[in-house]
């Protein structure tokens, strides 16, 4: 290939400040709602999710990877660092167990969005539920040791509000 014109190279400085925008209002945004939630929430249950199956490409599952793991990093630095119970879940099975009655489901397939159980028939949406059931996790320690992480805070804090939040990303 030849030398690159003056035009290719003023885009690419264009398109490596537009990129570099863009992660800086991605870092802000991710703080300021890991900021919210910690501000309103003592107990915070964090799936210790990893997306890499859900980017065909390399490039789209490192740049998932990178912003998951960035957000959940900013959410459990801001919540010990305030005095919270910040609990890391594993994911196994959260999206397959009955919020309501504990009940787990054979399979559900990613297109289905909304999670239906046969044994108390409560209906919800998928990501709801399973909230629901990291949460119950959390509060309740359904979980073996190997299930669930902690972060405990020091003495003094105030009593655990029992939502969780989910980021709208």
């Amino acid at each position: 290939h030849g030398p690159q014109s003056a035009g290719y190279r003023q885009a690419q400085r264009e398109n490596a400040r537009a990129q570099k925008r863009a992660a800086r209002q991605n870092q802000h945004d991710g703080r300021m709602w890991a900021r919210n939630v910690v501000a309103s929430h003592d107990l915070i249950a964090v799936e210790d999710f990893r997306p890499t199956f859900l980017a065909r490409s390399t490039m789209a599952r490192k740049a998932a990877d990178s912003s998951v793991g960035t957000l959940k990093r900013t959410l459990i630095e801001y919540g010990t660092r305030a005095g919270r119970k910040v609990v890391l879940v594993r994911p196994a099975y959260t999206t397959l167990t009955c919020s309501e009655c504990g009940e787990r489901q054979a399979r559900l397939g990613l297109a289905e969005r909304i999670f239906r159980c046969p044994a108390c028939g409560y209906t919800a949406g998928r990501d709801q539920n399973a909230a629901r059931v990291i949460l119950a996790v959390a509060e309740r320690g359904h979980a073996s040791a190997e299930d669930v992480s902690h972060w405990r805070p020091p003495s003094g804090s105030s009593p655990a509000r029992s939502e969780l939040e989910i980021p709208q990303l």
